[in-house]
């Protein structure tokens, strides 16, 4: 996959469908857009899929610093690549290219740079100066400039419309059941295996410690069945999100996690966690036997998780 970032000067040479939109947390709506344009080069060997984005967010602008997001620009990134985009345009957000008219953007970026024959987009797009630019305005110009315009409706899960804000929402209520429905896959978080305080070890329950991104969104500090993916494979765990203090006596928000019957080294190794089901929130014990009493009733629940949800 072909990543352009940070740059407004770009040219692509082959005509492309191309899917527009902010894209936090590639949800079941967004993941629609991607088969869209996968599906039309799929029949066109001629034309490049391209996922156009915006980094940063438009919210983070106007609110003049970094906002959390479901997914980081690496997740976002990898995840397109296994989405099997071509092209990915991470458009810069800033004062200068926020005041790009809304015609002004069509006709440079979209038609001119980008050579789109294809566009699709959510019926809720915003773009340009102030936001005017809609999709309605979008489809409106499609005659003028030669391009094919398809605007989709939200996709409804359980009465209510699927939008990034409302998985935001889920995610901070701790509901993953939710989260998962309406993601199309369990929430993710990746990083590296890295060194912790290594309390685990002793107390026979050594964790794979990640340290999660400033700009990751996570849920409740507290313990989570999850599954955790190596390239070893994937494997059922428990996962404690909370905020740790490192040897330098800084805090630093990590994911922990207990992988079960599993005792190779995997330090430095990249690593996912799915958290699948918020079991509890932090607590505070008085004595490390507590904690290990502790964490071996939420293991022995989360193996009996691991077997029913893997009956289902």
């Amino acid at each position: 996959m072909q990543i352009i970032s940070g740059i407004t000067d770009f040219q692509l040479h082959t005509k492309t469908a191309a899917a527009i939109g902010k894209f936090d947390g590639v949800h079941l709506g967004h993941r629609k857009l991607i088969e869209m344009i996968t599906g039309r080069t799929l029949n066109d060997p001629d034309i490049k899929s391209v996922v156009f984005t915006f980094n940063p967010s438009p919210e983070s602008l106007f609110a003049g610093h970094a906002l959390p997001e479901l997914t980081t620009v690496s997740e976002k990134r990898e995840i397109f690549r296994r989405l099997g985009i071509d092209i990915l345009i991470e458009f810069p957000m800033n004062t200068e290219t926020a005041a790009i008219s809304a015609e002004d953007f069509i006709r440079e970026y979209l038609v001119e740079k980008m050579n789109a024959a294809y566009i699709v987009a959510g019926s809720d797009l915003t773009f340009g100066d102030k936001g005017r630019g809609n999709a309605d305005m979008l489809r409106a110009y499609s005659g003028e400039f030669g391009y094919e315009c398809n605007i989709t409706d939200k996709i409804i899960y359980d009465g209510q419309p699927i939008s990034s804000t409302r998985i935001r929402d889920a995610v901070e209520a701790g509901d993953m059941e939710l989260v998962t429905a309406l993601l199309g896959s369990p929430y993710r978080i990746t990083g590296v295996v890295s060194h912790g305080r290594k309390l685990g070890h002793t107390i026979g329950m050594p964790t794979a410690n990640v340290i999660i991104a400033p700009d990751k969104l996570t849920g409740p500090y507290g313990v989570y069945y999850s599954r955790v993916y190596l390239a070893e494979g994937d494997f059922p765990a428990i996962s404690n999100v909370g905020v740790k203090p490192t040897v330098m006596e800084d805090e630093l928000l990590c994911c922990e996690s207990f992988i079960y019957d599993f005792d190779k080294d995997i330090y430095g190794s990249p690593i996912e966690v799915e958290l699948l089901k918020f079991v509890r929130p932090e607590m505070k014990f008085a004595s490390v036997e507590e904690l290990k009493a502790q964490m071996e009733a939420d293991i022995a629940g989360g193996r009996e998780y691991d077997t029913i949800s893997g009956q289902v």
